[in-house]
């Protein structure tokens, strides 16, 4: 007889005033596949309309949220000793925690084991004050490690949006990523297909440089109902490149984030 486990009962409490209302972790089980990227404009395309927005960078060893929006400034401190997120406009419409911030120089390695990252990202979840937040995105690291396992019996995780790209390769790693999600009975809102084409200049035909879409397959073999292209921008690489993301075209995003938010 099997048995499903009720990760309820080991959810993290936040600080008093926290009031996160909605939280969708994005992962893959590659590096490489632009997960972060995928946050970053799902959380751009959530500031376009008007929602309290956050970014959990979960990627301890490798966090680059903050160089995309070019967010500089250091966490603050409440008196209770927990920490103030930093906004990237004075309104508060996009909060980021990420261990970028908390380094001397962003260059610097984290030299960690797991259990130590994976404590760290709890502590982004309970010691600090978010305040009020629509919907937050945990951009967590590759694989099915520490960090995946903690987010997922930790937060009040709502659904997963899962990354990938056309190559075979990519498509069985990231299954196993979709294996760990419904192990851990968390939904799965939808599948991001990046780097899909690239849109000649020229003639304006899309190229599909890493082979055919494997959406459909997504599809009909994991009755996957949301599901989004991204084509290969370099104009979009610019922008984070020089932080400047959040001023990104979002508008192929924003129908797919209204279907994965409901």
């Amino acid at each position: 007889m099997s048995h499903q486990v009720d990760f309820s009962a080991f959810q993290e409490k936040t600080q008093p005033g926290t009031e996160v209302k909605q939280v969708i972790g994005v992962a893959s089980g590659k590096g490489g596949v632009g997960k972060s990227t995928v946050t970053a404009l799902l959380a751009a395309a959530a500031v376009k309309k008007g929602l309290r927005t956050a970014i959990l960078d979960a990627d301890i060893t490798g966090p680059s949220i903050p160089a995309m929006f070019g967010i500089t400034e250091r966490p603050g401190m409440a008196e209770d000793g927990c920490l103030i997120p930093p906004m990237l406009e004075a309104d508060g419409s996009l909060k980021v925690m990420s261990m970028s911030f908390l380094l001397d120089n962003p260059t610097d390695g984290v030299l960690w084991r797991g259990p130590m990252i994976a404590g760290v990202v709890k502590q982004f979840w309970t010691e600090v004050h978010w305040g009020e937040i629509d919907v937050m995105f945990v951009d967590m690291p590759p694989g099915t490690g520490d960090v995946p396992l903690t987010v997922y019996q930790s937060f009040p995780i709502r659904s997963v949006v899962l990354v990938t790209t056309p190559q075979t390769l990519v498509r069985g790693i990231v299954e196993k990523a979709m294996d760990m999600t419904k192990k851990m009975l968390v939904p799965i809102a939808g599948v991001v297909e990046n780097m899909a084409y690239f849109t000649c200049p020229d003639c304006g035909k899309k190229h599909e440089l890493f082979g055919p879409s494997g959406l459909p397959a997504f599809q009909e073999e994991f009755r996957i109902k949301n599901t989004l292209q991204l084509g290969m921008n370099p104009k979009l690489a610019e922008m984070a490149d020089s932080g400047s993301l959040i001023n990104a075209d979002v508008t192929d995003v924003e129908p797919f984030l209204e279907k994965i938010m409901k």
